[in-house]
């Protein structure tokens, strides 16, 4: 622990994993910019705050700032009820106002404080060794001590109310008939992300936050289908981001907390390339497999249609493929390749025929055409 170095790199892990927990419920209920709407107004809280208790640590510090960010929920989800605007809207409209007025009020009245609004915003992650205290015998940072603490709390909380957050999260309804409280949940989860973004901002910034507490989770969104094993990936793409934002930082000597934050955009980025299921690769796969199928299928129709026919010789032939179908003769040959390859279908001299397998699906795909004709023609015959 005598590294900066490692403390550093343990503080923005520690940020992003606190932050991944609460932000994956985030991401699912839609709710992903009530995280910025948090990380602005809490500065509202803690100069309030300030100027009631003339302190700027300690826990009613804390909890006399994150009740800002409660109070910006509130304020949105009324408006909202209104009906007369959208929550979008309703966030874009409450957060500025209480920004502006922490603003004005850092101006008005703590000009001598060192409140700074840069440092609220963007942090500087590289100074939390200038201020330590002693642990366990260790002279360790204060917001490394912090940050440990609010991780241990959310993931105490998540722990003990999974499945109801897990139930209110995908089924709120469901989760009011069962006798839960998803409301109470709700606001339970904003009050645990406004404490997080309190006892962070004087690392990362509450800015820097926002990527912390949105970007990992919605990452691991892209990775699979599973609650807990995004909140786990979160945790991993967050740990990752700091350790590598950290030597890229020191690399091109720019801010660390903006590396870091720019290296969980860069991880989104793989995520949405490369992920197995929702990525742009994989979902290319899927569509040109896709459009092969279909090929195949046309083929097995058209065979099928004339194997029966007096002009099965003249029907079921390459030439016939280009002129009926439509396709160059590259694409003829590329999908007979597949289908001989498939068993689906077999040559006799230049005639196509289908195998038993090329059969059967063939019939499985005309079976609802013919039951449909014969409807017709009863109703006709009507």
């Amino acid at each position: 622990m005598s590294s900066l170095g490692l403390q550093i790199m343990l503080v923005g892990a520690l940020v992003g994993i606190s932050s991944s927990f609460l932000g994956s419920f985030l991401v699912l209920r839609k709710n992903s910019m009530l995280s910025d709407a948090i990380s602005h107004s809490i500065l509202l809280g803690i100069i309030l705050t300030y100027l009631v208790i003339k302190q700027t640590t300690g826990p009613l510090f804390i909890i006399g700032a994150a009740l800002s960010g409660v109070v910006t929920v509130y304020l949105t989800e009324f408006i909202t009820s209104t009906k007369r605007v959208k929550n979008d809207a309703a966030i874009g409209l409450v957060f500025p106002a209480l920004f502006s007025i922490a603003v004005i009020l850092i101006n008005v009245y703590a000009r001598d404080v060192h409140i700074d609004i840069d440092a609220v915003l963007f942090g500087e992650i590289g100074f939390i060794w200038l201020d330590t205290t002693a642990f366990l015998g260790l002279e360790l940072p204060k917001s490394l001590i912090s940050m440990s603490i609010i991780t241990l709390i959310n993931l105490a909380f998540i722990s003990i109310f999974y499945k109801e957050l897990k139930l209110s999260t995908f089924d709120e309804a469901l989760a009011k008939a069962l006798g839960f409280k998803p409301i109470l949940l709700f606001y339970s989860l904003l009050t645990l992300t406004s404490v997080t973004a309190v006892t962070a901002f004087d690392a990362v910034g509450a800015i820097l936050l926002v990527s912390f507490m949105i970007v990992p989770p919605a990452a691991a969104y892209l990775l699979t289908d599973k609650l807990w094993r995004m909140m786990a990936y979160g945790s991993l793409i967050s740990l990752g981001s700091s350790v590598t934002g950290y030597y890229l930082a020191l690399y091109w000597d720019v801010s660390i907390a903006g590396m870091m934050a720019v290296m969980t955009g860069i991880f989104l980025i793989l995520a949405f390339l490369l992920s197995p299921h929702y990525g742009l690769i994989a979902q290319e796969i899927i569509r040109r497999n896709q459009r092969f199928a279909n090929e195949e299928r046309a083929l097995l129709v058209h065979l099928f249609n004339h194997e029966t026919s007096h002009h099965q010789n003249e029907e079921n032939i390459v030439t016939a493929l280009q002129e009926h179908l439509m396709w160059n003769g590259e694409r003829s040959r590329n999908v007979l390749m597949r289908s001989l390859n498939e068993n689906l279908i077999e040559r006799d001299g230049e005639v196509l025929n289908l195998t038993l397998k090329g059969r059967a699906i063939a019939l499985e795909i005309m079976q609802p055409w013919q039951k449909h004709f014969l409807n017709e023609t009863n109703l006709n015959s009507k």
